[in-house]
């Protein structure tokens, strides 16, 4: 059995493997959309991020969760986001140290990283 995820990545600029991650994810451009299959990376796809005020911090969360994304990898979030995406059976990884998608990807992949829970959640506002 082949085993498949889709990962957002929370991105700035135009997205894509070689882009930098956003330290935030409700304010980044986009967030690029990493399809793993069997351990490797089978497709990317972009999908831009709307501003922040329309829907509040659950827009991301409705916005991956109709793109058929199952996991996401953040450097920080608030505690109502978090919990919005674990309603909606997303698993949040927490990972604040690398900065490039490709390799963040790649910690997924192999295992590397924690999934969030409340010791990670941030305060809120920009001071991420």
């Amino acid at each position: 059995m082949s085993e498949k995820m889709v990962l957002a990545v929370p991105t700035l600029g135009e997205g894509g493997l070689e882009s930098e991650r956003s330290g935030h994810f409700g304010h980044c451009d986009c967030f690029t959309l990493v399809e793993i299959e069997d351990g490797k990376i089978a497709g990317v796809r972009i999908v831009e991020n709307p501003p922040h005020v329309d829907g509040g911090c659950l827009t991301p969360v409705n916005l991956l969760a109709s793109h058929g994304v199952d996991a996401l990898i953040v450097a920080g979030m608030g505690a109502r986001p978090l919990a919005g995406f674990n309603d909606a059976g997303i698993t949040v990884f927490f990972e604040d140290e690398t900065p490039g998608v490709a390799d963040a990807v790649q910690l997924v992949i192999e295992g590397e990283v924690d999934v969030m829970d409340s010791r990670f959640v941030c305060g809120g506002g920009d001071h991420h």
